[in-house]
């Protein structure tokens, strides 16, 4: 990582460490905290979310996070993190007041921008702190953590380096 992307990120997990004191993390709490408006709209079955300049209907920051309201709710809570992710990383790379990122966690920005925010969503719904808190208590059944964290099973596995089959 570069030094000036090593600084986003830990400008955006101070941001977000006064969040995290317990599991479930909930993003959307977080994202109205630093300004965003959560939304769930309406959207092509190929788009998870977007995050969009709404000086409308926005939170105080301007910015919504609009998720597709026909989505489970563990897909919801990750794309919501993850468009948290691209409004604290990327924002300024917003071309034409909107970001969309399809099913796959897609979008207009590169490869590396998308892998920031995923790493970052990651980082915003299971924090390593919690993680190793109730590992080195016992909880080290994967699909107990994913229910306490409230992701899915793959997501936990791709977070505790497990090869997901």
């Amino acid at each position: 990582m570069s030094l000036s992307t090593t600084r986003r990120f830990a400008t955006a997990r101070g941001l977000i460490a006064p969040f995290q004191k317990s599991a479930p993390i909930d993003p959307k709490y977080i994202a109205e905290q630093l300004g965003l408006k959560v939304w769930e709209m309406s959207l092509d079955e190929k788009v998870s979310g977007k995050l969009f300049s709404d000086s409308l209907n926005g939170g105080q920051a301007g910015f919504s996070i609009g998720i597709n309201a026909r989505e489970g709710y563990k897909r919801k809570r990750f794309t919501i993190a993850h468009e948290l992710a691209h409004y604290l990383l990327h924002r300024d790379l917003i071309t034409n007041g909107m970001l969309i990122d399809d099913t796959l966690y897609r979008s207009g920005l590169s490869t590396r921008e998308e892998r920031e925010a995923n790493k970052l969503a990651a980082d915003i719904l299971m924090p390593y702190h919690l993680l190793n808190e109730l590992t080195s208590r016992g909880m080290t059944d994967i699909n107990t953590l994913a229910s306490t964290f409230q992701v899915s099973l793959p997501a936990m596995q791709i977070r505790l380096n497990i090869p997901v089959v």
